[in-house]
């Protein structure tokens, strides 16, 4: 299956996809030097949920979706140059809206959850008529 959606998007910040199929994706990212918050190697919390995100947009795997709520939960930090991977999952869809659970995991140690509520929408959300 081939991706429909964020076809730009950088895959040294945001992961490589890794399995794609209805409704489900999996996208692997190795953690890097420009991702640390601190002195300590810690990486920024939001490169973790941007690597969970971009595998919910994936899962729904439309041209237009976009993100329209989210609940997180960080479980274990994630330290420079370690391999995480998401794996998202489309558990609901109602008109529109479809809800995704997405896990990413650091070997067998889960360090995030999250539910996203995405919906598809008619064209581009930048398109003049959605602004």
């Amino acid at each position: 299956m081939e991706s429909k959606t964020h076809l730009e998007i950088n895959p040294r910040l945001c992961g490589t996809p890794v399995a794609l199929a209805v409704g489900s994706a999996v996208v692997a990212m190795t953690t890097t030097d420009d991702m640390k918050a601190d002195g300590n190697g810690l990486v920024h919390g939001g490169f973790i949920f941007g690597l969970a995100d971009y595998a919910a947009m994936l899962a729904v795997n439309d041209p237009y979706v976009v993100l329209g709520a989210s609940e997180s939960r960080f479980l274990k930090p994630v330290a420079v140059g370690e391999e995480v991977e998401a794996t998202a999952r489309v558990t609901e869809t109602k008109g529109r809206k479809r809800v995704v659970e997405v896990r990413v995991v650091r070997g067998n140690n889960e360090v995030f959850a999250g539910t996203f509520t995405t919906f598809v929408l008619e064209n581009h959300v930048l398109e003049p008529h959605h602004r």
